[in-house]
């Protein structure tokens, strides 16, 4: 058996990095819009005052690599010499059962580079490597003037390995699928919708509102297009996507996932379980849940279905949030729970697209603007409450004194601002926990009221998922 030559490994790395000849990335990549996040990962990118690597996590799709492509194109924009850079795809199948530092040598080889030299490397789906956390802390250690940056959809194994054996070392880098705000920042109808608004109002409850919305009715109608195929940059600019996200994002992001890697990674033999389970995940995002329920529509059993949902979570396809009583407890034994999409999308590629009147729309809304929060401090201290009378979405609890800081009821109607009998349990909820104020979502409206001494926002859905993107990026790129 012939072993793939240095020679031929070399010339992929030619191939791969055409800025060692051009100076600059492949013309595919230079016009494309940055995500939001690209300014805090380039930070990362060219901090070397610890020596770390940094680890981008997320799921298929959502532009791992394009934003890679666009750190090249920064860091020769700020004068660092293109052939002081290197990509490598270890998906490509040359490079099966390459070592990481193999890669780095030859590339330090094709270019003369000494061991001190400061250089950038960016492995691309590393988790295709075995043992690749072993091998990175290793080549973090040994070279400490050499920036690694890694990328890989495979989170689970990602992240679980990152924290065993990369304490210290490398720096996890989560980017989410897209946000509303920017999905309309790339379909260029951000400033057309929005426009920068300063108010100072004594009654304006939880935040001051920065931005606008000129037309909500058009706002409402890009709304639901993000929920059919907007969390996916890619399906953002292709029309041939749009019309049939199925193929693009059933096949090639959650197949991929269920298919290939979570079997790969966990020896999972039974797929057509997995792929039961998620099926029934997507169809009830949003719903409260229980494993019996679970257990008795999926097929899976009980301690399997433990082991599903983790895996699930982290490969950042589904989250899954807790339950508080009326009183802001947590249950011992939590039998109840919710499961959201990490992108609504997922659920229009499985069961079709929706539209304004469609009976899933209330559930997706509230889908949506529960992803709003990926990549926040927040996700991990959102809870929903259910009692015997009623419930709350959204109720945030404060880590140091885990009790309620703001709730938030998710509606796709305006009947809340003319009905008031429809927010009898969020006042209910707000007056027993000490809360003075409280939003909740309509589907045009914007209105203030106040019941029984607590104020109340009224914001349209579309307009609260924005605003929730857009105040994560103040300083966006």
């Amino acid at each position: 058996m012939r072993p793939v030559s240095s020679k031929e490994i070399s010339e992929r790395l030619w191939f791969d990095n055409p800025w060692w000849e051009s100076g600059t990335i492949d013309p595919r990549f230079q016009d494309l819009p940055k995500r939001f996040y690209f300014s805090s990962f380039f930070k990362h990118t060219v901090d070397r005052s610890v020596n770390r690597a940094v680890i981008s996590m997320g799921p298929r799709r959502v532009g791992k690599t394009v934003m890679v492509y666009q750190a090249v194109e920064r860091l020769i924009a700020r004068g660092i010499n293109p052939q002081h850079i290197v990509y490598a795809s270890l998906e490509t199948p040359l490079y099966t059962g390459l070592s990481l530092e193999k890669v780095l040598r030859l590339f330090q080889e094709i270019h003369g580079h000494q061991r001190a030299e400061e250089l950038f490397v960016f492995f691309d789906e590393i988790q295709y490597l075995k043992d690749w956390e072993i091998h990175l802390k290793s080549l973090v250690d040994s070279f400490p003037s050499v920036k690694f940056i890694a990328t890989g959809s495979a989170a689970a194994a990602l992240r679980l390995k990152s924290r065993e054996s990369g304490a210290g070392r490398f720096t996890d880098y989560l980017l989410p699928p897209l946000k509303f705000a920017e999905y309309l920042n790339f379909i260029g109808l951000e400033g057309e919708l929005f426009f920068d608004f300063q108010e100072e109002r004594s009654n304006a409850p939880d935040i001051a509102r920065a931005y606008r919305c000129t037309d909500i009715e058009k706002l409402n109608g890009e709304f639901i297009n993000y929920l059919n195929y907007g969390g996916y940059p890619e399906a953002v600019f292709s029309r041939t996507i749009q019309q049939n996200s199925t193929q693009f994002i059933k096949s090639d992001i959650i197949d991929k996932v269920l298919l290939r890697d979570l079997p790969s990674l966990y020896g999972i033999s039974d797929i057509q379980e997995l792929n039961r389970l998620f099926t029934t995940l997507a169809y009830n995002s949003g719903n409260e849940l229980t494993l019996e329920e679970l257990a008795s529509s999926s097929g899976v059993a009980k301690n399997t279905l433990k082991r599903y949902l983790e895996y699930l979570e982290a490969t950042f396809l589904i989250k899954k949030v807790n339950r508080i009583d009326d009183t802001a407890k947590r249950f011992k034994r939590a039998a109840s729970f919710k499961v959201y999409l990490t992108n609504p999308s997922m659920r229009a590629a499985l069961f079709g697209y929706v539209v304004d009147e469609s009976e899933a729309m209330g559930l997706l809304t509230e889908t949506a603007i529960y992803s709003q929060w990926l990549h926040t401090e927040a996700i991990g201290n959102l809870h929903y409450a259910r009692w015997k009378k009623g419930e709350v979405d959204f109720v945030y609890l404060d880590p140091i004194r885990q009790k309620p800081s703001w709730c938030v009821e998710v509606k796709w109607t305006d009947r809340p601002a003319r009905n008031n009998e429809l927010l009898r349990n969020v006042v209910y909820f707000a007056r027993k926990n000490d809360l003075a104020k409280l939003r909740v979502t309509t589907k045009t409206l914007t209105h203030h009221k106040e019941i029984d001494g607590i104020e109340i926002e009224l914001i349209p859905a579309a307009e609260y998922a924005y605003l929730l993107g857009k105040s994560t990026f103040a300083g966006a790129d």
